[in-house]
């Protein structure tokens, strides 16, 4: 006779699963891809070619080192600070987006989303402006996917192409300074539309061990240069072992699901370019327009994944470069931060989902519409460097 703590424990334990399931579907995707490759190109030692170290590396540390700055709260409590000099919705709104998108250029658009939208939410709830909850969200999100754009480690997606392609920090820059403008300007612009009216939040900022703050400060001043190359890439082992004395559970709680993602990735890519058809189709699709084909495919599979992939079947960096950032709007699932603003919402707002996912649509789609139009243009009229 089954008793009553089995039946429990075996939904219980169904349900846990499938939680992580949907927690981790681009890891499992991943995972499952990499491995139906292998049954067509069996592992060798081309392998070996595959995986770029760099890329990895620099992957781990900058999440390593933002996670212990998250550790000791150091992003609430800045832009907490920022948020009490202002007293108005429309001022706070404008302020919960800007420091969203500084964030991401600093510490990737996934970081920036983790660390301020809890501080977005307990702003809103605390001073009864629950009604903002979505549309802050959502400007959040596309401040995020749209900020980091400008830095070659404000996302995944530019940490990897940028090593890949061994692009200049100037042609970096100069390739995406035009989208990036015009988000700054579409994304305030929307904030702006906020009613205006009194606010007060009596939320006080925790106190920041200075120490640790420093420390975690150089380490991320170090990772940073070496994302740049201004270090080399062996300089990057001051992290795991500055951590491992001031502050190992970051080193535990690094998102490691992203890790496996681009190492699942790289196998999977790296078999397809062995596959003579995928090879040549892949080829001639990408020889007709790069930053179309990455802004869509990046609404079906995600930015990072498709930057991984397109990667190793066209030279125009430039292209890719643009179209997987500006693809990062569209689709909930056009980039792995947007995940994370759903999950967080439906965390407090579960019930409003569909309002949410329907406004979430309206306002990402009208920015890729007009990103990509802006990006063709400056294509077209010659004002990208590095295009070819």
């Amino acid at each position: 006779m089954t008793s009553t703590t089995e039946r429990v424990e075996v939904p219980s334990a169904r349900a846990g699963v499938a939680r992580w399931l949907s927690q981790n579907v681009v890891v499992v995707v991943s995972t499952i891809l990499a491995a139906v490759s292998c049954l067509e190109v069996a592992p060798d030692a081309a392998y070996r070619h595959y995986f770029d170290v760099r890329t990895l590396v620099t992957l781990f540390c900058m999440l390593a080192v933002v996670k212990a700055l998250q550790e000791v709260h150091v992003f609430g409590v800045v832009a907490a600070r920022l948020v009490a000099v202002f007293g108005t919705r429309r001022a706070v709104v404008v302020t919960l987006v800007w420091v969203t998108l500084v964030g991401s250029m600093l510490i990737t658009n996934d970081m920036s989303l983790i660390a301020f939208l809890p501080l977005a939410w307990i702003v809103l709830s605390s001073t009864g402006n629950e009604d903002l909850v979505a549309y802050v969200f959502i400007l959040q999100t596309a401040a995020a996917n749209l900020g980091g754009m400008i830095t070659p480690f404000g996302s995944p997606q530019n940490l990897y192409l940028y090593s890949f392609y061994e692009i200049p920090l100037g042609t970096f820059l100069g390739i995406m300074v035009i989208p990036f403008g015009v988000s700054v300007v579409a994304i305030t612009a929307m904030s702006l539309v906020v009613r205006n009216a009194p606010m007060r939040t009596h939320e006080e900022p925790e106190p920041l061990p200075r120490g640790r703050v420093a420390c975690y400060a150089v380490l991320f001043v170090l990772t940073v240069l070496v994302v740049l190359r201004v270090l080399p890439l062996w300089s990057g082992i001051a992290v795991p072992l500055g951590l491992a004395v001031t502050g190992w559970r970051a080193l535990v709680k690094v998102d490691y699901g992203l890790m496996l993602t681009f190492v699942m990735f790289f196998i999977f890519s790296g078999n397809l370019s062995r596959m003579p058809e995928v090879h040549h189709w892949l080829t001639n699709l990408l020889d007709g327009d790069v930053l179309l084909w990455s802004a869509l495919s990046s609404q079906v599979i995600s930015n990072v994944p498709t930057a991984l992939l397109f990667a190793q079947f066209t030279p125009h960096s430039a292209q890719l470069l643009t179209g997987v950032n500006v693809g990062g709007v569209g689709t909930p699932v056009a980039s792995l931060a947007s995940l994370i603003t759903l999950a967080y919402f439906q965390l407090h707002r579960r019930e409003q989902t569909g309002r949410f996912l329907r406004l979430f649509l309206v306002i990402n789609l009208a920015l890729l519409a007009l990103l990509a139009l802006v990006s063709h243009l400056a294509f077209d009229l010659g004002l990208v460097p590095g295009a070819s």
